[in-house]
C-alpha cells in the first residue's frame, strides 16, 4: 500500500513539479495551496491543471526548505534568517512526534544553471561571451534538475530507509563549482568566455545593498558558491542518506548532460 502525498505550496517553483510527479507515480496526491494564488491568472490556471489531473486542492501555507540542510547551513543575513525560520518548522516536527524525512535536494539546475550561477540574472540560456566568478569560484555545490529531485523523494516516501532521517540528493556527477560549470559550458560552445572574478568582499557588500528579495538570492550565492554551504559536511549516517547511493536505479541527469540542451 503506498502513501498519500501532500504538497505544500504545490504552485511554487517545485511543488508544481512535485505534484506533477507524485500524480505520475500512481500516488493519491493533495496540493496545498493559497488561496491567494487563485488571484493570479497563470497560478489559478495550473491549480485547474492539478484538479483535472484528479488532485484534490487543499488551503494553506508553510515554506520550502528550498536546497540546504538548514541544521548545517554557513550563510549570512538575510538568508540566515529565512533558514532559521525553516529550521523551527523542523523542530515542530519534531516535537510533535511526526514521523519525517527531510530532502535536502541542492540546487535547482532550471535556476542555477542557466546563468552559470549568477541566479541574480535570471539568465534562460547559458552566456556566451562574458561571466562573473565568485571569489576564485573553486567552492563545490551540488546541482540537480527538478525531475530527479521529484523521483528520489516519490522512492524516499515509502521507504523504511528514510523514516526520521535526512535525504540528501549528492550524486556524485552533480558535485560541481562554478568553474566546473563554465568550463563544460565552453567545451560545449567551443568558446572562452571573459571572467570577471567578484570578491568575497565585493559580494557581501552587493548583498547589503540589494533589496529583499534579491539579497536573499544574492546571499545564496554567497553561501553555495563562496561558503560551499552544500557541501561544507559529510553525512552523518546515523541521520542521513544519499540519494543516489539508496537508488541507483535512477538515472539521473549530469550537470554536464543538462547543459546539452542549450547547445
Amino acid at each position: 500500500m503506498t502513501s498519500k502525498i501532500l504538497v505544500i505550496g504545490a504552485t511554487g517553483y517545485i511543488g508544481k513539479v512535485f505534484v506533477e510527479g507524485s500524480v505520475k507515480s500512481g500516488r493519491t496526491t493533495f496540493a496545498l495551496v493559497r488561496e491567494s494564488s487563485l488571484t493570479d491568472p497563470v497560478k489559478a490556471k495550473l491549480v485547474q491543471s492539478f484538479k483535472d489531473l484528479g488532485v484534490t486542492i487543499l488551503y494553506r501555507f508553510l515554506p520550502s526548505e528550498f536546497g540546504n540542510d538548514v541544521d548545517r547551513t554557513v550563510a549570512i543575513e538575510p538568508t540566515l534568517s529565512e533558514f532559521i525560520m525553516k529550521a523551527q518548522i523542523r523542530r515542530a516536527i519534531e516535537a510533535a512526534e511526526i514521523p519525517y524525512t527531510y530532502v535536502v535536494t541542492g540546487c535547482f539546475a532550471g535556476f542555477f544553471m542557466p546563468s552559470l550561477g549568477q541566479c541574480h540574472l535570471r539568465l534562460r540560456t547559458p552566456p556566451t561571451d562574458k561571466v562573473f566568478i565568485y571569489d576564485s569560484g573553486d567552492a563545490k555545490a551540488i546541482i540537480n534538475t527538478e525531475e530527479d529531485i521529484v523521483a528520489y523523494t516519490m522512492k524516499a516516501v515509502d521507504d523504511p530507509r528514510t523514516l526520521n532521517k535526512i535525504l540528501y540528493v549528492h550524486p556524485p556527477k552533480n558535485i560541481v563549482s562554478q568553474n566546473d560549470m563554465v568550463s563544460l559550458w565552453e567545451g560545449k560552445i567551443g568558446k572562452t568566455l571573459e571572467k570577471t572574478y567578484v570578491s568575497e568582499e565585493e559580494l557581501l557588500k552587493s548583498i547589503q545593498e540589494a533589496q529583499h528579495p534579491m539579497d536573499f538570492v544574492m546571499g545564496l550565492i554567497h553561501a553555495v558558491l563562496v561558503q560551499g554551504d552544500l557541501t561544507s559536511f559529510t553525512i552523518d549516517p546515523s541521520v542521513g542518506v544519499e540519494a543516489s547511493e539508496l537508488y541507483p536505479d535512477v538515472k539521473y541527469t549530469s550537470v554536464d548532460e543538462f547543459l546539452n540542451q542549450f547547445v
